[in-house]
């Protein structure tokens, strides 16, 4: 059953908002899966923050038009699942995980803005660090100065003590 033109009018409508938030787009043909994979994967998609949708080619193109991922329209033919987000590794990753475990999903391209992306530009993006990974490597940089400043202070009584309890021991022991 097909949809009337209000439902697509705000079916474009809800995925043009996407689109207009979104820092990458992926794109991927489904064909053959099952009905719990596909849950599975929205589940993922979900929790990572992902729009992912299944759409009718013609409402997405609608939908990307005028905007900098319109050149990702002339890789929308077949049945396509279209994953949405403003984390672009984050949607690199949860698609081509899912696509690594099922054979059937097959990643067909990718967009940011005003680039369009291949499948293997869409893998070597997955394999890029998430964003939380980048900001801890980061903090971890920003406070290893300070760390190794308090371990050098701390080394100066540190070794007092210990010259102090050799003394005491070769006393002792005399």
């Amino acid at each position: 059953m097909g949809l009337n033109i209000e439902e697509k009018k705000a079916v474009v409508a809800e995925v043009s908002g996407q689109v207009a938030q979104a820092q990458a787009i992926v794109v991927a043909e489904y064909r053959g899966l099952g009905v719990g994979q596909m849950t599975a994967l929205r589940a993922n998609a979900r929790k990572s923050g992902i729009y992912l949708r299944v759409l009718k080619n013609t409402l997405a193109r609608r939908a990307v038009a005028d905007t900098p991922y319109a050149g990702l329209a002339e890789h929308m033919v077949g049945p396509l699942a279209y994953g949405i987000g403003d984390d672009p590794v984050a949607v690199a990753k949860v698609l081509n995980d899912f696509a690594k475990a099922n054979d059937k999903f097959v990643i067909k391209a990718g967009a940011m803005a005003n680039h369009v992306l291949t499948a293997k530009d869409v893998a070597a993006l997955a394999s890029m660090p998430s964003r939380e990974e980048l900001l801890a490597k980061l903090l971890g940089t920003m406070q290893a100065p300070i760390t190794k400043f308090v371990q050098t202070l701390n080394e100066v009584p540190t070794k007092f003590v210990r010259g102090l309890a050799a003394v005491r021991d070769q006393k002792e022991a005399a």
